[in-house]
């Protein structure tokens, strides 16, 4: 629950974050952000959902890929000079 709560804020920070990149990049590296952020807690809850522990597992891998996933896009963001550096150390 502490997680799921945690990526949450994350999901939060990056909307509002992202709403500031430019509005070419709207379907590009924008859309993509989101929806790995998105992903994140959404996969956690429905693993747990499932009331099993082995799809619980699986599903919290797959969130932790979107994790990874999200970090990646942020990094481009920053060398895109669409973030800053400490708007990526805040979200981390």
């Amino acid at each position: 629950m502490i997680v799921w709560k945690k990526s949450m804020l994350i999901v939060t920070s990056i909307y509002k974050l992202t709403s500031q990149f430019p509005d070419d990049e709207k379907f590009g590296l924008t859309s993509q952000i989101k929806r790995s952020a998105v992903s994140i807690p959404s996969n956690i809850a429905e693993g747990y959902g499932r009331n099993y522990r082995k799809d619980y597992s699986r599903f919290l891998q797959i969130s932790r890929g979107s994790l990874y996933e999200n970090q990646t896009q942020m990094e481009i963001a920053v060398n895109l000079s669409f973030l800053n550096v400490e708007d990526l150390k805040e979200i981390s």
